[in-house]
């Protein structure tokens, strides 16, 4: 028999909720991408790394509060911790690959393709391994068509989101960037959602145990911590907030050192030993 499905239990609350966390991730981990960009070379992997926990754990943290609000009316619903959290683990990594390529190659052409490409293939597993982690007593089924539609949108809205953590540079686009983010992650989760119906093996008693929220609220600590953490990070440095370089890079002739040879001490210039000739000649109009 076909289960009664609603994924709407609470209303609209977490729908909402799980929409915000949604563009928290995205925001944060938009701004340690563009950051990556920003920064010499020894930073990157730093910045990168916190960029894509962030984007992974926003996306994961958005999937179960929205599943908070799903029940099956003739069944209980429980969760499997191993395959919840390794979907949590599952999205880290593949969300780093695809932003790890964007990060050292740009965010254009192939690099951007192959970024985005992977990125969203990490939602869309996040979203379908963490599904895999429900018991209840039945079996899940689900519409292919629909479940295309739901890899689809995740690859977009992850090319897009790379895309503009490459070229957007100012924090007010980078916000936009986000809640666009947001939503389209978010509408991936509920399109994979619509594909999904479920055959009871029987009835197998009401849900009168734990609630899915009181599950699964445990279990998220740990992410909405350090969501919060990386909050705190994008808050305490005014440079990745505003989008503008620490460093820049300039352009130099060959044979030139990259450092400038003269530095100030005392209002007076003081020279490199290796431009001890540059000092033998130099000469005032009081001792020529």
């Amino acid at each position: 028999m076909q289960g009664t499905v609603d994924g709407f239990s609470y209303g609209l609350v977490t729908p909402v909720v799980a929409y915000l966390m949604a563009c928290l991730g995205g925001a944060l981990g938009l701004r340690c991408t563009t950051r990556s960009m920003l920064v010499a070379q020894s930073w990157r992997a730093g910045w990168l790394a916190l960029g894509s926990a962030a984007i992974g754990s926003g996306i994961w943290t958005m999937h179960f509060i929205a599943m908070m609000g799903f029940t099956v009316q003739q069944t209980p619903i429980h969760y499997d911790k191993a395959i919840t959290f390794a979907s949590l683990a599952v999205a880290i990594v593949m969300v780093g690959v695809g932003v790890f390529i964007v990060g050292y190659r740009g965010a254009t052409g192939v690099a951007l393709f192959t970024g985005g490409t992977i990125t969203g293939l990490g939602i869309a597993s996040m979203h379908y391994l963490g599904m895999a982690g429900m018991r209840l007593n039945g079996m899940l089924e689900y519409n292919t068509v629909t479940v295309a539609a739901s890899v689809v949108i995740a690859v977009v809205a992850a090319t897009a989101a790379l895309w503009a953590a490459g070229q957007i540079r100012g924090f007010l686009w980078s916000i936009g960037a986000s809640l666009v983010m947001g939503l389209a992650v978010t509408g991936m989760h509920y399109t994979g959602m619509a594909a999904l119906s479920v055959h009871l093996h029987g009835i197998g008693g009401t849900p009168d145990g734990e609630k899915p929220a009181a599950l699964l609220a445990p279990m998220m600590i740990g992410p909405l911590a350090f969501l919060c953490l990386a909050g705190v990070v994008v808050m305490f440095d005014p440079l990745m907030v505003m989008g503008k370089p620490d460093w820049t890079p300039v352009e130099r002739k060959p044979g030139i050192p990259a450092h400038p040879q003269v530095t100030h001490t005392g209002g007076r210039p003081s020279y490199h030993p290796r431009r001890r000739t540059a000092q033998r000649n130099f000469r005032t109009p009081q001792n020529r």
